[in-house]
């Protein structure tokens, strides 16, 4: 069925926002936000807001197919469309993620930091952060980490904060947004990208081509089982410490103990199930160049180390990292730019954008410029001066592109898969900070303040915006509605979190709780060094800045040789992605690079086809157990479950 035909024969309650599928969501989101208050603020048992797709999402996901098969079996009531199920599982799934530690919770912790700590050299940043972004009553604050005697939260202390953030929040949503639809039909179906994690909920709700429903294949429960095997295990280990367990990791490295060999060390295999389920459906290519990458980064710190080269610093891998996102923007826009000049064209001639988009062009570049100028404008006039912040902004949005081109293309379910910090790190290595400084003395202190958009996910969270026009296209849903819904989901998501967070720590004190302010480590650092800065400012970072350079050269290298050579064996995208999170990837990479290809020398892709849903039931199973069963069991078993806590980042 084409996209036309899809589109002219879905119902008005399928193809846009219907009242129900509003409601159920905002209900749905609201659940969210109590199953994040006890799992991650109170007992930080299981993140399930990290996970991508977030764990509350896939739940609301489950229980809405449960719903429908009763609906269904009882004849009573209208089931819901696979087009509402899908916009219900995104809404919920921005909105956690949104609620998580990378959003709120870390610029609650950068805009109280100087506050709250009385150490000279942090509380000096106190005068330069701006009052209608961060309360300046030490009290208030002091109430937040340790605990107000009547519980209640200052709300007119924080109101006019939470809306300006919000504010901040929702146009740097619109403008990367904008600019991931605007590539999205490039990536679609020029490059005919798989988008990866759409396999797994349109598998849930859609009965492939075989006509055998997801849920009735052996194989994947066959998947579903050795992963929920496994997290059960762990689970019997967590409640009884003598029953044995395969635990979360296998440490390779404790056999070097001399240099040089020594710097192959942390060389750890993570046992990640969804990694492994959702991985086989990246292509080889990829999958090789993350193990191999990982392989040559080991042996350049070897060899370094070997040269005499202090052990530590070789080889600058997150630097190397931003270089190689930068590049890949470029790379992206001059790939797509046939397609963006006739977007460009469409919009002066104000034509209405043909599916898969669903929203004129007009309005998509009108959201992305709007939205970066209020943005840059935001971030200048708070202290942070004209060309820091158009830099800034600049890197911040390349980075959170490059992210959806990867989730797009390569799928792996990981919100932290990208250089962090190094948006902000990279302008320091490249310019020092006298530059800053001179500025003025608040122009360092607001930079850190706004590390939340460079450190935090909030900017990667746009990929859900390519992965909601692919689930659009293939749903018949409105790609329009989509875009608002996600909007909608950014403002409740980060009410709710606010919400969630300040009434927890006002209660019971931040301090006090066992999961504490994520972050406090990285604001203590970051503002102490802003005061070292004044003192003594710091001088380019001549290596740092080489090494991004190296991973710009490395990764344009790369995407050349591919476009010279039909079938080369490297990708860019799997060396950003090593260079960003390398020591998680690498083991499950190299499982499933084994696997594939053994598949497809023997099988082809007949066989690969009908493995695709062990693979798919390998990751559901670990998302079940570890995510929804072991999550919801921390809310009420409290600190039970922290023999086995769970991360998906």
């Amino acid at each position: 069925m084409t996209d036309q035909t899809r589109e002219s024969t879905s119902s008005p309650v399928a193809a846009g926002l219907s009242r129900r599928t509003i409601v159920v969501s905002v209900v749905f989101a609201l659940l969210s936000a109590l199953w994040i208050r006890q799992s991650e603020v109170m007992v930080l048992a299981t993140q399930v807001s990290e996970s991508v797709p977030a764990i509350p999402a896939l739940s609301s996901l489950v229980v809405l197919l449960i719903v429908n098969g009763i609906m269904r079996v009882s004849g009573r009531g209208t089931p819901f469309s696979t087009s509402e199920i899908v916009i219900i599982f995104l809404f919920v799934a921005v909105s956690s993620t949104t609620m998580g530690i990378g959003v709120v919770q870390f610029l609650i912790c950068l805009i109280t930091t100087p506050y709250y700590y009385h150490t000279d050299n942090i509380q000096r940043s106190r005068p330069y952060l701006p009052a209608w972004l961060a309360p300046h009553d030490t009290s208030a604050i002091k109430h937040l980490y340790e605990g107000a005697s009547s519980g209640t939260v200052p709300w007119h202390l924080w109101l006019l904060p939470i809306g300006l953030w919000l504010t901040f929040f929702v146009m740097l949503w619109v403008c990367v947004a904008s600019a991931v639809a605007l590539l999205y039909r490039s990536w679609a179906l020029e490059e005919r990208l798989s988008f990866p994690l759409v396999a797994l909920p349109m598998h849930m709700v859609e009965t492939p081509a075989d006509g055998v429903p997801f849920f009735s294949k052996r194989l994947m429960w066959t998947g579903f089982a050795i992963a929920a095997s496994y997290n059960c295990l762990n689970i019997a280990h967590a409640l009884q410490p003598s029953f044995p367990a395969p635990g979360k990791s296998v440490d390779l490295g404790t056999a070097f103990t001399a240099l040089p060999l020594s710097q192959l060390k942390p060389l750890v295999y993570h046992i990640r199930p969804e990694l492994i389920g959702l991985g086989f459906l990246v292509s080889t290519d990829i999958s090789l160049t993350v193990w191999a990458s990982y392989l040559v980064f080991k042996l350049t710190a070897v060899l370094g180390a070997a040269s005499g080269v202090p052990p530590g610093l070789l080889p600058y891998s997150s630097s190397q990292g931003i270089g190689a996102y930068v590049a890949m923007a470029c790379v992206m826009v001059w790939l797509a730019r046939r397609h963006l000049c006739a977007a460009w064209k469409s919009a002066r001639l104000g034509e209405k954008a043909a599916r898969p988009e669903g929203i004129t062009f007009r309005l998509l570049f009108v959201g992305l410029v709007i939205g970066f100028i209020f943005c840059w404008v935001f971030m200048w006039q708070n202290g942070l001066g004209w060309w820091p912040s158009l830099l800034y902004l600049s890197l911040v949005v390349a980075v959170a592109l490059v992210y959806a081109r990867l989730r797009a293309e390569a799928g792996v379910p990981l919100v932290w898969l990208f250089p962090f910090e190094m948006q902000h790190d990279l302008l320091i290595n490249a310019f020092g900070t006298a530059p800053f400084g001179s500025l003025g003395p608040e122009t360092l202190p607001v930079f850190t303040m706004f590390l939340s958009i460079s450190r935090g996910y909030f900017p990667e969270l746009c990929a859900y915006q390519g992965e909601g026009m692919e689930l659009a296209r293939r749903t018949g849903a409105s790609s329009r509605r989509m875009f608002q819904l996600l909007v909608a989901a950014v403002v409740v998501g980060f009410l709710l979190g606010w919400y969630v967070h300040l009434t927890a720590y006002y209660r019971y004190g931040a301090m006090q709780l066992r999961g504490g302010i994520w972050g406090d480590w990285i604001a203590t650092t970051q503002y102490s060094a802003v005061h070292a800065y004044s003192v003594t400012p710091k001088l380019p970072d001549t290596s740092h800045t080489l090494a991004s350079a190296f991973g710009a050269f490395t990764a344009v290298i790369l995407y050349g040789l591919r476009l010279r050579y039909a079938g080369f064996w490297f990708n860019p995208i799997g060396y950003c992605m090593t260079c960003s999170f390398g020591s998680l990837i690498w083991g499950p990479f190299l499982t499933v690079w084994l696997l594939k290809s053994l598949t497809l020398r023997y099988g082809g892709m007949p066989l690969y086809r009908q493995f695709v849903p062990f693979f798919l039931g390998l990751a559901l199973g670990h998302f079940a157990v570890a995510g929804i069963l072991w999550g919801l069991t921390g809310v009420w078993a409290g600190s039970a479950v922290q023999g086995y806590q769970v991360y998906f980042g």
